[in-house]
């Protein structure tokens, strides 16, 4: 059965209104955020984002959306509530996310530091992981995570797109 993703939207589709707030919601695996990402593109494609900003969203979004697949829901539980929810807002200091689970919580309750990884000219020496928190922290403006019962919330705001009407 294919994944399944669902995009709604608060407010009509025109010219005039910004298709904001807009609301993802997917079950836990990587096809399905990448076809939450390509949501999230179509519901930024009204802000004209250049490439940059665009790629800069997708990869903050993708690293986020990736560890909560590959950490927050475990496969030794298969009947867990494995829907994650994103959900997305333009104001005037830049676009807010709020990524909404119900995995398991973040070890001591706090996203990692993320600390940049030695690079290694060995390509067998460069590290597996650890560029993910690093990546998120240093495009992010502000990262807020939090557990409200069995939820776990991260809060996510770019500085991007601030000289749009929001």
């Amino acid at each position: 059965m294919p994944e399944q993703v669902a995009m709604t939207s608060s407010t009509a589709l025109s010219p005039e209104t910004l298709p904001f707030p807009f609301d993802i919601r997917f079950k836990s695996s990587k096809p399905a955020v990448r076809e939450a990402l390509a949501g999230v593109r179509q519901a930024l494609a009204p802000l004209g984002l250049d490439m940059e900003e665009l790629q800069t969203v997708e990869l903050v979004l993708a690293e986020a959306l990736n560890n909560i697949v590959e950490h927050a829901y475990t496969e030794q539980e298969p009947e867990q509530d494995d829907l994650i929810t994103l959900r997305g807002d333009h104001r005037g200091d830049g676009l807010h996310f709020r990524i909404i689970d119900r995995g398991e919580a973040m070890p001591d309750g706090k996203p990692p530091l993320g600390h940049a990884q030695p690079i290694s000219p060995v390509i067998e020496d460069l590290p597996e992981g650890g560029f993910g928190w690093f990546l998120i922290r240093d495009l992010a403006k502000d990262v807020c995570y939090r557990r409200i019962g069995a939820e776990n919330l991260l809060d996510l705001r770019l500085a991007i797109a601030l000289d749009l009407q929001g």
